[in-house]
């Protein structure tokens, strides 16, 4: 069974492991954002790219849910020290990453190149694909500024009333070789429980991916990131709202119409599946938190099932 995820970061990660659990490597394709991605001292970071790798590779710092585990900070503290900004905090390890993906760009190599390199690199054998290798860069304007989605969720800790979201460069932006084919060739795709405004917004926001989900012969299931009213963690609530999206399924069945044809939400939000089904959307109810691999591995069979 072929099977390709749009994921962004940290919840993706739960859900990818699953997956990877339930499939054989080379039936897995990953569609990563990369609109969150940066400059730190001159070197180019892919967060969701890098959380997704070291999440298949067993690498990631699970409790923290981003970067590596076992991680030092010496390079951090003595950047401190010469008065660079450390409010995006680079272990020691992750910097490898971070330098080889750079030079790598730098001698001419493509975004999806350098992620293949990487990821086979750290044993990961499942297919790992950023969504362009041209710049889509995720902005958010709140009512005091115009910043960069890692200047407003890391440095400012998402504070500040949002006022729109923006894609820069995601209308000039092809979609990385493999992507389309991976939608269109595959026997089910997984709409990983993502932030829908910036970890799947950016994806869908590149033209053609959109069209290829919605002629695509597989079924479509999503798992929603919302339980209860409110975001499993992160900022998605204040987001949705700011795109006129009900922070509920509902809203993420909105952000997905009108190709999604399968939601998978919480046993809290069932009294919702009526609506959902009205909206063209079938609802399964499942325990969608996963506390533990084994509910990681539990969630991917009925993701799996469902479609």
């Amino acid at each position: 069974m072929r099977v390709t995820a749009l994921a962004g970061g940290t919840g993706a990660a739960k859900l990818l492991r699953g997956l990877a659990a339930c499939l054989a490597p080379r039936d897995l394709t990953i569609v990563g954002n990369t609109g969150d991605d940066t400059e730190v001292w001159g070197l180019h970071v892919s967060p969701d790219l890098d959380t997704v790798t070291y999440a298949l590779a067993g690498l990631l710092d699970v409790a923290r849910g981003w970067g590596r585990a076992d991680e030092t900070f010496h390079a951090l503290q003595a950047m401190a020290a010469l008065g660079a900004p450390t409010w995006f905090s680079l272990g020691d390890r992750d910097l490898a990453t971070h330098l080889t993906r750079t030079a790598a760009l730098r001698d001419g190599a493509t975004l999806t190149a350098v992620t293949g390199r990487l990821a086979a690199r750290l044993g990961v054998e499942a297919r790992i694909l950023p969504m362009s290798d041209e710049p889509v860069r995720t902005t958010i304007t709140t009512t005091e500024a115009r910043l960069t989605f890692q200047e407003y969720f890391v440095r400012d800790k998402a504070l500040g009333d949002v006022v729109r979201v923006d894609y820069d460069g995601a209308s000039m932006a092809r979609p990385a070789p493999g992507v389309l084919e991976a939608i269109g060739d595959a026997d089910r795709v997984v709409v990983c429980p993502s932030n829908p405004v910036t970890s799947i917004g950016p994806i869908l926001a590149v033209p053609a991916i959109v069209e290829a989900l919605r002629s695509t012969r597989a079924p479509i299931v999503g798992v929603s990131p919302i339980v209860g009213g409110a975001p499993v963690s992160g900022p998605a609530g204040r987001l949705m709202q700011a795109r006129g999206l009900d922070v509920s399924p509902l809203g993420v069945a909105a952000a997905y119409a009108p190709w999604l044809r399968t939601l998978l939400i919480d046993a809290r939000d069932a009294g919702l599946a009526p609506a959902l089904e009205r909206a063209g959307v079938r609802a399964v109810a499942a325990d969608i938190v996963m506390t533990d691999h084994a509910g990681e591995v539990a969630l991917a069979r009925g993701v799996l099932e469902a479609a």
